[in-house]
């Protein structure tokens, strides 16, 4: 996890775009959002308090524009311009912005401007910024302690306990963890080679591109798929787990260091 939370604002004279924007902020580790505003005068007496780190800002506003408030701002303050106008580019560069987006703004581009701004900040390493496909990095889980992790789950954070873990399934951009006596799973952005790095080899094996098991919830191996159940719900739920290719030799390594009757 970052080392400290970057509390953000957005200002956007446009209530949908603004709104779009403080929605990703709200989704991302690390963000805290203090505030959506539709000028930048009301923006203002927060960020000169030294309130705000991050600002998401539009330039072509009424009254004070985004260029004018810029020259404004405490000198640490960090900038990303959020535009539909291409032409400012120049201005924002020599603004020293640390990006600078055209709308609409997809939330991977929203991510590689966070990314830039940690990176700014010099708060985190890349490995510690939110992943998507269009930066290739992503945050990683925070660690909590020994027992638990803890996730970043519909806008709340999820404190869930290693051993109460069945199974993990991941998805194109997220990894739905399922959890033993829990009719939901809980979906987090992530990746699996994140999730995989914070749980312990010794009770965790990944038996697919797609599947992390957790070894002391297995029923069932065979050939090509596993059995995990769910003994906490009664009658006994099992949930079918495939085997992949490349992952069968561990699973068969493992099989073999615990089988008590190994065959001949």
């Amino acid at each position: 996890m970052p080392t400290e939370i970057l509390r953000c604002c957005v200002i956007d004279d446009e209530p949908l775009a603004g709104n779009l924007i403080g929605g990703y902020a709200e989704r991302t580790p690390g963000l805290s959002l203090c505030g959506i505003f539709t000028s930048a005068q009301d923006a203002y007496p927060a960020i000169s308090s030294g309130e705000i780190d991050l600002v998401f800002l539009d330039i072509q506003m009424p009254q004070l524009s985004g260029m004018e408030l810029v020259s404004l701002l405490p000198e640490d303050t960090l900038v990303v311009f959020v535009t539909a106008y291409d032409n400012y580019a120049i201005e924002g560069i020599k603004s020293n912005a640390v990006d600078y987006l055209l709308k609409p703004v997809s939330y991977g581009e929203f991510l590689g401007a966070v990314n830039r701004a940690f990176a700014r900040r010099g708060a985190v390493s890349r490995k510690d910024v939110p992943e998507d496909k269009t930066t290739g990095t992503e945050y990683e889980v925070a660690p909590g302690d020994n027992e638990h992790i803890i996730v970043k789950s519909e806008y709340r954070h999820r404190q869930i306990r290693k051993k109460d873990i069945l199974y993990i399934e991941g998805l194109k951009d997220y990894v739905r963890i399922f959890v033993e006596g829990e009719a939901r799973s809980v979906m987090t952005l992530l990746s699996m080679k994140t999730l995989e790095h914070n749980l312990p080899i010794s009770d965790f094996m990944r038996v697919h591109r797609s599947f992390i098991v957790n070894l002391s919830k297995i029923h069932t191996i065979e050939r090509n798929r596993l059995l995990v159940a769910d003994k906490a719900i009664s009658p006994l739920v099992t949930h079918e787990i495939p085997v992949g290719d490349s992952y069968r030799q561990s699973l068969a390594t493992y099989v073999a260091s615990h089988c008590v009757n190994p065959s001949d």
